[in-house]
């Protein structure tokens, strides 16, 4: 299915579920897909199975091409239903020439056909992406009882030809596929660019020419479901996919090339240049506003709080408009723009303050993988300013994310940070790291204090600073009202039992080299560790317990993906009664692996507080399938030395 820049919209099926329908005749269709006919390989821990899978890209010429897609899967059971529901894309410069679908029994004979009436017109507007003018044909043929087979077929006519197919027969776990094809039709002199992936012996390329066209044909057949393994790729990264790219293309008259990304880079700048120019007097402010300030961050710093106060964001873009901005001179009049118009807007205001900014296409999101940075392409859906600056001492970036009026300054978090962006200059840009955000950055540090009574009950005060990709999950908090503050948090104290009393919110000073916010919480904590006869037990680690994943299950099949590069400290006081000693106390914990480190360490200070100092950091880094078991070894220690306990004796019993 073609790829487009707009992400599906969960929930589709449980809002457009439509009835079953008139009991089918007598006599009817010969039936098809019969469940029965399925080798047992692929119902194997299946969820559902695509029978059929046909699509065709045709290319018409260099501004138009027809995508037709028909697929038929079998849903084997409730977590296969998603199949039962296909959402169709369409916009101004895509349209939907046909939308039908069958849906049979589990012997394979036809139950219903898709009706208009249950075919629903959505908008699929996702609040930052480059071209939002997107709507969705989504329809529901899911039946009450398992299993049985949904068809599908539609067709796509695109003037945008940037975009090309990417087939993935087999996108998610537990999805098993029988058969399914892939064709390219191309005009003869107008080359294809495409890129296999994991591709099975046999399924490898087929090519020949068919009258004016060059044809290309992929097959794959008899895939069995897979399982996402516990801290590896996707599926979706892992199962055969093939890529496609025009080498030349022309939306709405503007004509481009697609070899390299010097040529993308290219073509949008050209189709937005000359947008940039102001007005007299907001250029004045602008050279007001920094006027006196030498130091060069401060007077981006200003430039973009200007624009976070005076603008918001709206999604309003419509045909080329999905990649042509709006002129400045349009956001300084109504004080809005989607995502290239405020990012333009602000690469004008900076121009009139001094500071030269580029525009840089990026894929956000923050589940979403970096583009394939060896296959030029259209991958990017959002846009973002790079300044440079060319006064520091040494070689700096600024970079800025003009969509948000609430974003720390400079700062990408999970959103856009640790990825390429493809800078747009007029002579053809290049692809540049965003910001890294490792262990250094990351960064979240608690100190508890935790005040025992002799019945078990207890107090706790709670600090907690969080910096960097610790800090993006707690970015919203101050902007919420206190009761809001205080479930937020609640739901992910992991507590048994507990009662919030306080809540105190600071966030990091500006100049922070990341964005943090200082966390501090008042709770109490009834039956914490009531006694058990003479003793009392407690597992001191109360909030950062690191569970083991799961061993796998026959020899791995995919490489190790950390992604997550994190440092935790946690500095734990437990203030018990004078008639509370330690009996026993856990023996020190120190590992040092190719994988992270980890240290625990539980000691008894001067005035009688017991104190336990827990610290772990893990880089961002891939490694070999093999090294799995070495990787499982390093957290099942971490895992049982964070639940070890401590052993507290009564002296008065």
């Amino acid at each position: 299915m073609r790829t487009y820049l707009f992400p599906f919209v969960a929930g589709c099926a449980a809002w457009l579920s439509v009835a079953a329908g008139p009991a089918r005749a007598a006599y009817g269709p010969a039936p098809k897909y019969a469940v029965a006919a399925l080798p047992g390989a692929l119902r194997e821990n299946a969820h559902a199975v695509v029978r059929r899978h046909e699509e065709t890209l045709l290319v018409k010429s260099v501004s138009r091409t027809v995508e037709t897609v028909r697929r038929a899967v079998t849903v084997l059971d409730e977590a296969g239903a998603r199949w039962a529901t296909e959402l169709v894309y369409y916009s101004q410069l895509n349209s939907i020439s046909y939308f039908r679908g069958s849906v049979y029994d589990a012997e394979g004979r036809l139950l219903r056909q898709l009706r208009p009436a249950d075919i629903h017109d959505i908008s699929l507007s996702d609040g930052f992406s480059l071209a939002s003018d997107a709507r969705g044909r989504v329809a529901d043929l899911s039946q009450p009882s398992y299993p049985y087979t949904v068809e599908f077929e539609y067709e796509v006519v695109s003037d945008n030809p940037l975009f090309y197919s990417t087939w993935r027969p087999q996108p998610v776990e537990q999805l098993s596929v029988e058969q399914a094809s892939f064709r390219v039709l191309m005009p003869t002199g107008l080359a294809l660019r495409y890129q296999e992936l994991h591709l099975p012996a046999g399924a490898a390329q087929a090519r020949h020419t068919q009258g004016s066209q060059e044809v290309y044909e992929w097959q794959v057949h008899d895939l069995a479901a897979r399982e996402e393994e516990p801290d590896g790729p996707s599926v979706a990264d892992v199962t055969p996919a093939v890529l496609t790219a025009p080498t030349q293309f022309e939306v709405e008259g503007h004509a481009g090339q697609l070899s390299s990304w010097a040529d993308l880079s290219r073509w949008t700048y050209e189709l937005n240049a000359g947008r940039d120019a102001l007005p007299p007097a907001l250029q004045a402010r602008m050279a007001a506003l920094v006027q006196g300030e030498t130091d060069e961050r401060a007077r981006i710093r200003k430039v973009y709080e200007f624009l976070q106060t005076t603008t918001r964001y709206v999604s309003i873009q419509l045909g080329l408009g999905g990649w042509q901005t709006f002129p400045a001179a349009s956001v300084a009049a109504n004080g809005y723009g989607d995502c290239k118009a405020l990012t333009n807007y602000c690469k004008a205001l900076l121009g009139a303050a001094g500071i030269t900014a580029h525009a840089a296409l990026v894929r956000a999101g923050s589940d979403e993988q970096d583009i394939r940075t060896d296959f030029p392409s259209s991958q990017f859906n959002h846009v973002v300013l790079c300044v440079p600056l060319v006064k520091s001492a040494r070689p700096d970036t600024v970079w800025l994310e003009c969509t948000s009026q609430s974003n720390p300054f400079g700062y990408m978090g999970g959103f856009t940070g640790n990825r390429h962006a493809l800078l747009l200059l007029p002579q053809g840009g290049r692809l540049i790291a965003t910001p890294r955000y490792g262990a250094t950055e990351n960064r979240r540090e608690r100190l508890a204090d935790v005040y025992l009574d002799a019945q078990g009950n207890a107090t706790a005060t709670l600090r907690t600073l969080r910096t960097g990709l610790e800090y993006d999950a707690v970015a919203t908090l101050p902007s919420l009202d206190l009761p809001e503050q205080k479930k937020h948090i609640s739901s992910r104290l992991p507590l048994p039992n507990f009662t919030l009393t306080k809540v105190a919110l600071r966030p990091t000073p500006p100049g922070a080299a990341v964005p943090g916010l200082t966390e501090s919480l008042s709770l109490t904590l009834p039956a914490l560790a009531p006694p058990s006869g003479k003793r009392v037990f407690l597992t001191p680690n109360l909030l950062s317990r690191l569970s083991a994943p799961a061993a796998s299950v026959g020899e791995r099949q995919t490489d190790l993906w950390l992604d997550h590069a994190l440092t935790q400290t946690d500095t734990v006081r437990l203030h018990v009664p004078a008639s509370l000693r330690p009996e026993q106390l856990p023996a020190p914990v120190q590992l040092s692996t190719q994988f992270g480190t980890y240290s625990s360490q539980l000691q008894t200070l001067p005035d009688g507080t017991i104190q336990y100092i827990r610290r772990l950091q893990l880089p961002r880094t891939r490694f070999a399938r093999t090294d799995y078991p070495a990787y499982l070894e390093f957290r099942r220690k971490i895992s049982a030395a964070d639940k070890a306990q401590l052993v507290l004796l009564k002296t008065d019993a």
